[in-house]
């Protein structure tokens, strides 16, 4: 039987009356998710001026797209820091984070945080050779990537990115979740 109920009437939001901001986010906590760290390396303004910077951000909105050819999604705040290096520039690289480095998540999910040249000091990295962006020592496995497509979706920015190299760094251990507004390990 098809629908026939009246189409909803929307708010300024852009949500249908009725769902509000904290019931759409209430019921997407329910979804639980795997947690990564995405990372960028920022090159210097000019050859002269200071060095570039590595940036990282937590993110949990994250999935597989394709097999073939391989491709990956993240979704990045739109304005982030994240988002607006993305859109500078293309190699970008995925930390599948492990139980044991949910202190590295909170770290670089903090708002108002200290620099990320600070935030990257005590944890064991690699530069990775096909993006030059840093890998986090431990994680379950991490993927280079360089962005194909840029998709803006509401208030974020969806970036699909070919991923140029992938490895399976530690197999001890479960994957670090986030499920009802909490890190979690599966039990």
């Amino acid at each position: 039987m098809p629908n026939t109920s009246p189409i909803t009437a929307v708010t300024a939001y852009g949500h249908p009356v009725g769902v509000s901001n904290d019931e759409f986010r209430a019921a997407m906590s329910r979804l639980a998710a795997g947690v990564v760290l995405v990372t960028a390396y920022e090159p210097p303004l000019d050859a002269e001026g200071p060095k570039g910077e590595d940036v990282g951000m937590t993110a949990t909105a994250f999935m597989s797209v394709s097999l073939d050819p391989p491709l990956v999604l993240v979704s990045l705040r739109e304005g982030s820091r994240m988002d607006d290096l993305l859109d500078e520039q293309p190699l970008w690289a995925v930390s599948v984070l492990s139980e044991s480095q949910r202190h590295i998540a909170g770290r670089f999910a903090m708002k108002g945080r200290i620099s990320d040249r600070l935030l990257f000091e005590d944890i064991p990295c690699i530069r990775g050779e096909a993006t030059g962006s840093l890998l986090v020592g431990g994680a379950l496995a991490t993927l280079e990537c360089r962005t194909e497509q840029r998709v803006r979706a509401g208030d974020h920015t969806l970036v699909i990115g070919r991923v140029l190299t992938a490895g399976v760094l530690s197999a001890d251990g479960g994957p670090l979740t986030y499920f009802r507004g909490r890190y979690r390990q599966l039990d």
